[in-house]
């Protein structure tokens, strides 16, 4: 029964690939019996066709294996190309119909032939176990003994780890970078030495959206400091190009998608004396200025699925903002904006906020804010953009562009800057950063 099974099998597949049969030709391949002719006995079977045309797998011919069961017709129907060869538009649909034949083949011998399946996955026997050969010294014989695995010895599962939320998203980031130039004295074109050296510390805390989608809660701490020497300075010998502490709070109610209701807070002042090139005459100190800006509107976040770009933008049609000047015996207190005789000046009006961070490469980011108050009497903005390029983990050069605007600024003498101000600086240094997930 086994060698007709297979002869019918390749006559079937050869059928399958000529062109001889009609479209409605079926074999029965169950009612092959002994007294009946077989159909192998009658038809010549051209294995050059089998071989190219199908490249049957070897594995078809080798005792099967049954690991599933499935649902089929107890009759199997093999047809032959026929009309539908003319419809075979490449080797996938011929490859995909002769698998289906193959299929069937098998699913029926299995269900119709019950006392000749000798290898069911279910009723195979267990596998075979591991033993280890030895030598006996005392009667010289090789001793072969089974592999036994002392459960004792078997580590224990790891225990689960208990993941915490993380309520409190956090990002700190680190910059000490310098620039110098020297040039001796016999030098043809003439120049002054300088070095400088720009410290930068940025810590950011919020509450994580994945935990608290309705709630908007950032905390933003800063702290700049741009100090050069001064060769051309007979009194001071170094000078302070920038000096920032910044503070910036948002606390927010969702809205909508992406809008909350919020109130935003903003601080800043410098720390150290600052004073104008060959005179004792001081130009800022800690508190002079100082600047606290509360502001109530509504705040819209967006970060892309990427996380590569994150914008985010604050409106307060309602603003209070207060500037002081301590040091009014030493500071001219009109440059900012403060009554002569005064020590501060309280202002309402309104303020906008926008801040971009863009990831543009893995080692280049882009980041900008935008910041402008008016009372309606006058107009106050910043846009500070610094490009970040990373060279490694601890190197990193900077391009830092820093434009402001001030309708109360003073026209300066001999020079067209009036209430325009710019910063630019570009540095390389050492940096570290981390951040929270």
């Amino acid at each position: 029964m086994t060698i007709k099974l297979f002869k019918s099998f390749i006559t079937a597949l050869a059928l399958l690939t000529s062109g001889t049969v009609a479209a409605q030709t079926q074999l029965n391949l169950l009612e092959l019996t002994e007294e009946e002719p077989s159909v192998a006995d009658t038809l010549e079977i051209d294995t050059t066709i089998v071989v190219n045309d199908l490249r049957i797998p070897q594995i078809n011919f080798s005792d099967l294996v049954y690991d599933h069961y499935r649902l089929t017709d107890s009759t199997l129907y093999i047809s032959g190309p026929g009309q539908r060869s003319q419809q075979v538009y490449g080797w996938i649909d011929r490859q995909r119909h002769l698998n289906s034949m193959i299929s069937n083949l098998r699913s029926s011998y299995f269900y119709n032939n019950p006392a000749g399946n000798f290898y069911i996955e279910s009723l195979l026997p267990e596998p075979p176990k591991e033993y280890h050969a030895s030598v006996d010294p005392s009667s010289a014989k090789i001793v072969i003994e089974e592999n036994f695995i002392d459960v004792s010895e078997v580590k224990e599962a790891p225990k689960s780890v208990d993941i915490k939320a993380t309520h409190w998203l956090r990002r700190f980031s680190a910059s000490l970078q310098f620039s110098q130039a020297y040039n001796s004295p016999n030098w043809y074109q003439g120049g002054n030495n300088n070095l400088n050296g720009i410290g930068h510390v940025l810590y950011e805390v919020k509450l994580n959206p994945a935990y608290h989608p309705n709630l908007l809660f950032e905390n933003t701490f800063q702290y700049k400091l741009a100090v050069n020497n001064a060769p051309d300075d007979s009194i001071h010998a170094y000078s302070i190009s920038e000096d920032l502490l910044q503070l910036n709070s948002k606390f927010g109610l969702k809205a909508a998608e992406r809008w909350y209701y919020s109130v935003t807070a903003l601080f800043k002042t410098q720390l150290l004396n600052n004073y104008k090139a060959n005179t004792r005459d001081m130009t800022a100190a800690f508190m002079s200025p100082g600047e606290l800006n509360i502001g109530l509107g509504m705040s819209y976040s967006y970060e892309n699925p990427k996380k590569t770009v994150n914008f985010d933008l604050s409106i307060a049609p309602l603003s209070y903002n207060l500037k002081t000047c301590l040091k009014d015996d030493k500071i001219d207190v009109t440059s900012f904006g403060i009554k002569e005789g005064h020590k501060s000046v309280s202002q309402y009006g309104s303020n906008v906020e926008a801040k971009l961070l863009w990831k543009m490469a893995y080692n280049i980011t882009y980041s900008s804010r935008l910041y402008m108050f008016s009372d309606y009497t006058y107009v106050q903005g910043d846009w500070e953009n610094t490009f970040s390029f990373d060279i490694n983990r601890y190197l990193s050069t900077q391009f830092y562009v820093h434009l402001r605007y001030d309708s109360q600024t003073k026209a300066i003498d001999d020079s067209r800057w009036h209430k325009w101000q710019l910063r630019e600086v570009l540095s390389f240094g050492l940096s570290y950063k981390f951040s929270t997930i």
